[in-house]
């Protein structure tokens, strides 16, 4: 071999080595993430990804309807009457307080346009009325909702590729925003692995290692998957419900009847059948749940057990605690049933019915409002408050009338009196939405307090019979208000049982002498009537002869009367009222 030779055989086997040294090198670059971990703007992968770090939209749905945007805030709202000004997102608890503080009333939401919404990409745009925010919520499908059950633990990297499967470089991101914004700007010819291992927070706040693509995808598959978002989870339910004794807690029906349910302990099997069981007597029953969460009780004709027939809305369901209401499709009215763990020894409910017969029976005037240390009572003069059985309110003035809903509780021992009038019109009535101690209660005057926030003061709040700044009883004002003119039974309760109509038809006269004269002009019917008066009370005696006597009664006490209308009231020793009479001028 010459030595021509052999320098050209040197140069050539150098050559082939020096390339299938470099060639070797770069397969073993590339290989360092294997084709099936790269992922493509297409893949399925991606778009759980881009659903996991997009803008969030679900946690402010009670004001924009819409998990696909989020309110930029701060935002006015008018809810259930109340405005209120959202600063943060934890201001939005301030709404759902309002909406929970009275069960049995009508949740509405009005919101003060123009408002900002933030969408899913982090864009803005302006919304100027509710029929366009509800357009745009109509756009919202699940499959573009966020997946809110995980978080990533940022940083985490990515290796980009061309085409060709060779890595090009490496990102690094830093939040959701930076993710969401890398995965929507992927071409369709650009190829992305993570850099395994990542963390994932999971929504319990227990954090896992993941460590390839088919582990994380699914992982976000099986997240998506449990998430519940109905309103209880039935399982869970039916597992609490059918485990251990329970017992009524609470029950209102008009007036807290829990001591109805004194002694009985309840069952519920997984078959839908129950017992509710006293001293020794068992009542068979069932239960189921129908349509739209609701909890079906039927124990049959056996009372007190009766009244729980029903199909109940479920409030709250814990292991301790079922709470349910049921609005009647009669009245509107709204009865309301606890199950709770702790026996039933009854005794409980006497002050807080004796105050709502107060309440509801005849109207009411504001007499004093003191805020701070400020005087407000004049702000209400105008306005007779009336409460009604079924939780609503009304005051109304010769201009206006405010409607509300009001309720009464006994919270750790203490009687509560919790209203929420509308403030929209007279933003004055956010004065007395509050949460009121129950100081004093009699059938002429209810005396309130409420410790403001932060300690700093106590305000004062008290209704009577009569206008702020009105007199004592005055025996004389009232005899000549009877004697003016002819009047007829608007109504007449007798132990709460109405028997109006054994009055209709017939017109009344009271006369100075004591004499009343009353006629459907076929009977004549004479009787005697008085008006004295006892401390800070006016006694109406009244004795008719037959047919109309069945209003007799010699301990009326006038609960309170105008020039057209007389209230009148008897009371049995407990002080509760046991018959209604109430006069109406024609």
């Amino acid at each position: 071999m010459n030595k021509v030779y052999f320098f050209r055989f040197f140069i050539l086997l150098f050559i082939s080595v020096s390339f299938f040294s470099c060639q070797k090198e770069e397969e073993e670059h590339i290989d360092e993430t294997q084709d099936e971990e790269t992922i493509t703007a297409s893949s399925p992968l991606t778009g759980l990804l881009l659903r996991t770090s997009q803008n969030p939209g679900a946690y402010d749905d009670i004001i924009d309807g819409n998990s696909c945007t989020a309110v930029v805030l701060p935002v006015t709202v008018i809810a259930n009457g109340q405005q209120v000004t959202i600063n943060s997102p934890e201001d939005i608890t301030i709404i759902q307080e309002i909406f929970n503080l009275f069960p049995n009333d009508t949740d509405t939401l009005e919101i003060f346009f123009p408002i900002n919404l933030e969408l899913f990409d982090y864009t803005q745009i302006t919304v100027n009325t509710q029929a366009e925010l509800d357009a745009l919520a109509d756009t919202c499908g699940t499959n573009d909702v966020e997946i809110g059950c995980l978080d990533f633990v940022y940083p985490i990297s990515f290796f980009t590729y061309n085409s060709d499967q060779q890595q090009t470089g490496t990102v690094t991101i830093n939040n959701d925003l930076e993710l969401f914004g890398f995965l929507q700007n992927l071409g369709p010819n650009d190829f992305i692995s993570l850099d395994f291992p990542i963390s994932v927070i999971l929504e319990d706040g227990t954090t896992v290692e993941v460590n390839s693509n088919q582990e994380l995808q699914t992982l976000i598959d099986d997240c998506v998957a449990n998430t519940n978002n109905d309103p209880i989870d039935i399982s869970q339910f039916e597992e609490d419900l059918t485990t251990g004794v329970w017992y009524v807690d609470y029950f209102f029906d008009d007036y807290d009847e829990t001591d109805n349910y004194a002694g009985y302990e309840f069952t519920f099997a997984l078959d839908g059948t129950a017992q509710a069981i006293k001293s020794g007597i068992v009542v068979d029953g069932t239960w189921a749940l129908v349509d739209d969460f609701k909890f079906d009780l039927f124990f049959g004709i056996y009372p007190p057990l009766d009244e729980l027939d029903e199909d109940w809305e479920i409030l709250e369901a814990s292991a301790d605690l079922i709470k349910l209401k049921h609005i009647s499709a009669s009245d509107g009215s709204t009865d309301y049933l606890t199950f709770g763990r702790n026996p039933n020894t009854g005794g409980n409910n006497t002050e807080l019915n004796l105050f709502i017969e107060n309440l509801i029976t005849g109207s009411w005037y504001l007499n004093l409002l003191e805020e701070n240390g400020i005087d407000h009572t004049a702000n209400f003069n105008e306005y007779e408050f009336t409460f009604y059985g079924n939780g609503s309110a009304t005051a109304v003035s010769s201009s206006n009338t405010i409607n509300g809903f009001w309720t009464a509780q006994i919270d750790s021992g203490n009687l509560d009196f919790i209203m929420n009038f509308e403030t929209n019109t007279n933003a004055d009535f956010g004065k007395l939405n509050d949460d009121w101690d129950v100081l004093e209660a009699t059938q002429t005057i209810i005396r309130l307090s409420d410790v403001s926030g932060g300690g700093s003061g106590t305000d004062y709040l008290s209704f009577g019979r009569e206008p702020s700044g009105g007199g004592g009883p005055d025996p004389q004002e009232l005899r000549d208000i009877l004697e003016s003119g002819t009047w007829y039974v608007e109504k007449f309760l007798d132990d709460g049982n109405d028997e109006t109509s054994e009055f209709n038809g017939y017109d009344f006269n009271f006369y100075s002498n004591q004499t009343v004269y009353a006629t459907n002009g076929t009977e004549y019917v004479y009787g005697i009537w008085i008006v004295t008066v006892t401390g800070q009370e006016l006694n109406f005696e009244f004795d008719m002869d037959s047919p109309i006597n069945g209003a007799d009664d010699d301990e009326y006490k006038t609960l309170q009367y105008t020039t057209t209308s007389a209230t009148f009231i008897t009371r049995n020793s407990q002080g509760e009222i046991e018959d209604t009479l109430i006069f109406k001028k024609n």
